[in-house]
């Protein structure tokens, strides 16, 4: 007898566990309390907010629009809180989260400070079998992984680091409290929408700001206008318009590409990139131009319309060859947002190193050491290094399937799930945020987000109503979606980049685009048909 049949009986018994208390996993607990299940949220963090929990370096803020960063299946709720402006920062975003939660009364179901170490599928009672790293066991039908895509921080990235003499921060478990950072000599690793965030904040506070670059981004200037009271009120009076579009856009934002590259003269297309460059928002990434993401020569004509911009400001040509891309296209790595990021260049104690061909070769007690022998000396490392995307939240929890199959294990050798929502061979185990789903790429997370742990919820109403105590993908399914995401991704240059979207950052990952490209509101439809078929496709088991 198995070890997880052994602990059956002294196991709290649940309906349903969910794991994660950040925007997936409050609206996955509301939703499943509300059908009457008994169900428990349990997170690492203290407190409610996910990503907003534990991203808290300086600078951190949205950089979707605030208003439709936004729960939409209550108007009371969407309506009951003001943002102040249109990119809010990290404090005003955890105070938000806390009104949720608070509003919904959640937090009676939530265990906090509860890292979650396993969770095993026990045939014999076709229950999962969840285990706390302190101890605790608990027996659940159903298991919902809400962890979030970019959870799982790349923070041991170098030998030696617990060598340094300073203070070492990723930027993904930045401590609670003020960090003195005044007058201090601070090195910051790596230059991704968060390095960015972290770079503009601190480079008129601190003494020195070495700044570690080994790929060049392309970058967006941020309009953050502060929202007056009629601002607020016209946001709200929108509510109706965007529940009913969101959900339905190429990427879950507000706005969707509305011209053809062909159909524009040369001097139109630059008309239109101009005017939406002025948005100061994600726009000219993500509803400018489709082609950008297909043909080369689009591509290449809206990277130098950005390089262009960012030159105009750079002006020194050192600057502007370890700043500026060269070898990859607009739109094919995580666009950053930005508030005067390139002027910090400019500043007297702000030092661009690059570590393309000279790279970080270890941390010393006395700073960073590279390649060449030269020794940055420093008070503090700020690693804005990234992390695990899609994948590395679940494999560091230890998944155990069907035939003890581990999730780890499978993933280790090929990223597969069935809509990013199941995966063959691990009953009744449901994700968000997951590989193959669109998610962090190409998504405005709150309406992904919102739209899978609702296809969840329907997906257990029914089987409960049905009479069925399971629910798996069949490898069939499983093998026709990965196959569609493949050839949806693979026919955009998003799948030629080395970036986090590939996995190329994770040393031995498998090479796969994590997000689905072909489109938020394509991507509903699929999941909808799906569920609409009456699951077909799916095994359900009574």
């Amino acid at each position: 007898m198995n070890t997880t049949v052994r602990t059956t009986d002294r196991a709290k018994k649940l309906d349903a566990v969910i794991i994660g208390a950040g925007v997936a996993g409050l609206y996955q607990l509301y939703q499943l309390r509300k059908m009457g299940l008994n169900v428990r949220a349990y997170d690492t963090a203290s407190d409610v907010g996910g990503t907003w929990y534990w991203n808290r370096y300086p600078g951190a803020r949205f950089d979707s629009e605030a208003y439709i960063y936004q729960y939409l299946f209550s108007e009371e709720l969407y309506k009951g809180w003001s943002w102040s402006e249109r990119f809010p920062g990290q404090p005003e975003i955890e105070r938000w989260m806390h009104y949720v939660a608070d509003s919904l009364d959640l937090r009676k179901d939530i265990q906090f400070s509860t890292r979650i170490a396993s969770a095993h599928y026990n045939e014999d009672t076709r229950r999962w079998i969840v285990r706390t790293e302190a101890g605790e066991v608990i027996d659940a039908q159903f298991l919902v992984t809400c962890c979030g895509m970019l959870s799982a921080p790349m923070s041991e990235m170098f030998p030696g680091q617990n060598s340094f003499k300073g203070r070492i921060f990723h930027t993904a478990r930045w401590p609670h409290g003020k960090i003195e950072l005044e007058g201090k000599k601070v090195g910051v690793v790596g230059i991704g929408a968060t390095g960015i965030q972290v770079i503009q904040t601190i480079a008129d506070k601190v003494g020195e700001l070495t700044v570690f670059v080994r790929t060049p981004q392309y970058v967006l200037p941020m309009k953050n206008p502060k929202f007056s009271e009629s601002d607020v009120k016209a946001y709200k009076d929108r509510f109706d318009e965007l529940k009913k579009t969101l959900p339905h856009t190429f990427t879950g934002f507000e706005y969707d590409f509305l011209y053809t590259w062909a159909d524009l003269t040369p001097e139109r297309r630059r008309e239109v990139l101009e005017e939406i460059h002025q948005n100061g928002s994600l726009k000219l990434w993500l509803a400018s131009f489709a082609e950008m993401f297909f043909d080369e020569a689009v591509s290449e004509e809206i990277s130098e319309f950005v390089r262009e911009k960012m030159r105009a400001r750079l002006k020194d040509p050192e600057l502007c060859d370890i700043l500026i891309p060269k070898d990859y296209g607009f739109g094919t790595h995580r666009v950053p947002l930005e508030t005067n990021y390139l002027e910090v260049y400019h500043r007297p104690n702000v030092k661009a190193v690059s570590v393309k061909d000279n790279p970080i070769v270890e941390i010393v007690p006395e700073g960073v050491k590279t390649a060449d022998g030269v020794v940055h000396e420093l008070d503090v490392i700020v690693l804005a290094t990234g992390f695990d995307a899609g994948t590395g939240a679940l494999t560091r929890i230890d998944i155990q399937g069907r035939d003890g199959r581990s999730l780890k294990q499978d993933w280790g050798k090929d990223i597969r799930t069935t809509y990013g929502i199941q995966v063959y061979g691990y009953p009744n185990l449901f994700m968000t945020g997951a590989p193959l789903a669109p998610s962090a790429a190409l998504c405005n997370m709150t309406t992904c987000l919102q739209q899978q742990t609702e296809w969840i919820s329907d997906c257990i109403r029914y089987i409960r109503d049905k009479g069925v105590a399971v629910i798996e993908p069949t490898a069939e399914l499983e093998d026709s979606w990965v196959r569609h995401h493949d050839e949806t991704a693979n026919a955009t240059l998003i799948s030629k980049t080395n970036s986090w979207y590939t996995g190329s950052n994770v040393p031995g990952k498998p090479r796969r685009v994590l997000s689905y490209t072909g489109g938020v509101g394509t991507y509903r439809q699929k999941c909808s048909e799906a569920a609409e078929s009456g699951y077909s496709g799916f095994a359900l088991t009574p």
